[in-house]
């Protein structure tokens, strides 16, 4: 919403109050009878409350959350950190934010203003106008919100909403956080690594700021895990619980689920009462597919039966296969219109805490599994995880009816179900993490207490290719190539190749490719040779900000000279020096990719350029590739041809003596003898390197509960 749109709304609120038509004129004064004077003042702007503020007010006291308003309020003048249990529906998501706010201006912004964090983009605007409306100002100004690429807030601005990682990079330039009087982290239970990462820092940042407050929203079951991280003594302020709906099992088989499911809904639809249906599906690849197939089955369906809606309700995070947010018709949040018909609500759990904003489901389905992305550091590949959902994800779902309502669970009822959601930072790339705790060491953050310590291996991997990439010293700290690299939106890698495209004149080619890798694959923008326009938006936008970052760290920024070879070259050779990790020969000519560092073997993908028309234009012998995929068919993808000749002067010789033994790098020693070119520093930098790292990643492991990084 636009300041104007806003405006427009705020002023259409006042005339309600100040001018009422003669047939209205009995409803304004009953309003006033029962909310008392009609000129009691909003504390956060000075100006009077419409009428809207008093009927949303109402809806708020009817929370199960508002109940606990008066013991929250006294917990947080007299503590400085909080936990809140509750679920979804318990309402503590927008009103908390609201008396943290008021709590703030309880103190006149002294110690500066409220934030809170969320998991997911869209949540977050979603979560920000909601408030707005509920504190009956304006958005952008006394309530705003910040997301990838895109901040409306303002200098009058109290209560701010933005996601969890942006709140981490604001830290490198407010390491203690200090423009906040009092920070609430939402969604705690779903455990992303930059949640852990705030939670982990927390201990540090309170005891250098008695003055600050902080919030942690989270479900019961998390409480335990946070109450023996930061003491027993932290006061717990439990939600009342909302009653269960009929839960019925139903067992089917965990390759036959996803058609189970929707078999699940058409049964409801030919045979239950009226009332919406949540779907909650394993992956946005399974959403897609199942809207498509309500759609086509719901044409077919008679007319008696109503019409059925299929509504994606899944966060868009960007990335392949990536379902975008909140697609279909009547969506029909918490007091609009909606269409008529039964809504199917298809969500994945990225979109639990995302019916808030819903109204009431009658029927919820549950497959009770979910696919992850996790992450293997030793051949530094994601592969996509089928596995159980854990029992506070079960426990979510099986609330969002109410006691009315009926939870079908596609599982058996005495399946073990994990207790807590698994912890990201267990099953990702570790390196952003660790360049950014290394950059707090700098801000005087000397340690993160991890609230689940971090893989040894993941923290030896991330250790040396920050090592490999230069962004260290001999001591292992930041070098001034890491602390540049840090201040860059980007991997570690992909950030090493744009600050390389400064030295060899192609910094617009390079600045442009890594914001077409940054946020969407390439099927996304270039499926069935049509351009994808919100995708080239989202890269305009990326590129504009990193251009603004190259520019305010200094560094020059080359003319465009697209199309000559020696252009080409350059590029190549700055994508080489972020990306020589991801080097592979095919080596037979047929395409059986020999992955260097690892030693697997991997196909080029099909959807490439190179896949699709390999019989026309043969494939490379010698590539660099952006990402690896462990699936049934190994692949890599967005590559592109290189000169091993090329390969040998721009990675460092140390990565390419610490390279297993291969036919691959006999080739390339032979190309090494034979240019003559040895660099003695980088042998006798090999030497080391193993060493160092290990240390480090020694000290790392030694702590049960906490993750020092020295």
């Amino acid at each position: 919403m636009t300041d104007r749109s806003a405006m427009s709304e705020r002023d259409t609120h006042l005339m309600e109050k100040e001018i009422c038509s003669d047939s209205e004129a009995a409803d304004c004064l009953e309003e006033a009878f029962v909310f008392g004077e009609d000129l009691e003042l909003n504390q956060f702007d000075g100006l009077p409350f419409s009428s809207r503020y008093y009927k949303l007010l109402q809806e708020r006291k009817i929370l199960p959350v508002w109940k606990a308003r008066g013991e929250f309020l006294d917990i947080l003048v007299n503590n400085q950190l909080v936990i809140v249990s509750g679920t979804t529906k318990t309402g503590m998501s927008t009103q908390i934010p609201q008396w943290c706010a008021e709590f703030c201006l309880s103190a006149q912004y002294q110690h500066g203003m409220a934030v809170c964090t969320q998991i997911h983009t869209q949540q977050t605007v979603d979560l920000a106008l909601r408030v707005a409306d509920e504190m009956d100002v304006n958005i952008g100004h006394e309530v705003g919100y910040t997301i990838p690429l895109e901040t409306c807030c303002s200098t009058d601005t109290v209560l701010r909403f933005c996601t969890d990682t942006l709140l981490l990079r604001e830290m490198m330039s407010d390491p203690m956080l200090e423009h906040y009087g009092a920070i609430v982290i939402d969604q705690a239970h779903e455990r992303t690594v930059s949640t852990d990462v705030l939670l982990g820092l927390l201990r540090d940042i309170l005891v250098h700021r008695p003055d600050l407050r902080a919030v942690i929203l989270t479900v019961s079951s998390m409480t335990g895990r946070l109450l023996a991280h930061y003491g027993s003594n932290v006061p717990v302020v439990s939600l009342e619980a909302l009653c269960p709906a009929e839960v019925i099992y139903r067992t089917c088989s965990s390759k036959d689920y996803f058609y189970s499911a929707l078999r699940m809904v058409l049964e409801i639809h030919r045979t239950e009462e009226e009332g919406d249906v949540a779907l909650f599906l394993a992956s946005a690849q399974e959403i897609v597919c199942a809207r498509a197939i309500l759609q086509r089955e719901g044409t077919r369906l008679g007319a008696d039966l109503g019409k059925l809606v299929p509504v994606v309700l899944c966060p868009g995070q960007g990335g392949q296969g990536q379902a975008p947010p909140l697609l279909g018709e009547g969506m029909g949040g918490r007091g609009t219109v909606r269409t008529r018909g039964r809504r199917v609500f298809l969500s994945t759990r990225q979109g639990e805490d995302m019916f808030w904003n819903v109204d009431p489901v009658n029927f919820v389905i549950d497959a009770g599994v979910e696919k992850r992305c996790v992450y293997n550091p030793r051949i530094r590949a994601n592969s996509e995880v089928l596995r159980s959902i854990s029992r506070s994800q079960a426990d979510i779902r099986k609330q969002l009816t109410g006691p009315t309502g009926k939870c079908f669970c596609l599982y058996p009822e005495d399946r073990v179900l994990p207790v807590e959601t698994s912890p990201q930072i267990l099953e990702t790339n570790l390196t952003s993490t660790i360049l950014f705790l290394k950059r707090m060491e700098i801000a005087g953050l000397g340690h993160c207490d991890f609230i689940t310590r971090p893989d040894p291996e993941g923290l030896m991997q991330a250790l040396e290719e920050l090592d490999y990439l230069a962004a260290l010293d001999d001591d292992g700290n930041l070098s001034e190539i890491g602390i540049i690299i840090s201040e860059l939106p980007l991997d570690a890698q992909m950030a090493k190749a744009l600050l390389a495209s400064c030295e060899f004149d192609c910094v617009s080619e390079v600045v442009t490719i890594a914001a077409m890798l940054s946020d969407f694959s390439v099927e996304k923008w270039c499926h069935d040779c049509h351009l994808n326009h919100s995708a080239l938006q989202t890269a305009d936008s990326i590129r504009s900000e990193l251009t603004d970052i190259l520019k305010r760290i200094e560094l020059p920024i080359s003319e465009t000279s697209f199309g000559t070879k020696t252009n080409t070259l350059n590029v190549k050779r700055a994508l080489l020096a972020g990306f020589f990790m991801q080097i592979a020969r095919d080596v037979d000519g047929s395409g059986n990719y020999f992955m260097l560092t690892h030693r697997h073997m991997a196909q080029v993908h099909p959807a490439s350029s190179y896949g699709s028309k390999a019989h026309q234009l043969g494939l490379p012998e010698w590539v660099v590739f952006h990402e690896y995929t462990l699936s049934e068919n190994n692949c890599i993808r967005t590559v592109s041809e290189i000169s091993p000749a090329v390969f040998i002067q721009t990675a460092p010789q140390y990565f390419f003596y610490n390279l297993p033994s291969s036919e691959s790098k006999d080739i390339l020693q032979h190309i090494l003898d034979g240019d003559g070119s040895g660099h003695s520093e980088d042998k006798k930098r090999t030497l080391t390197i193993n060493s160092k790292v290990d240390k480090d990643c020694s000290t790392l492991a030694q702590s049960y509960d906490r993750c020092v990084l020295q």
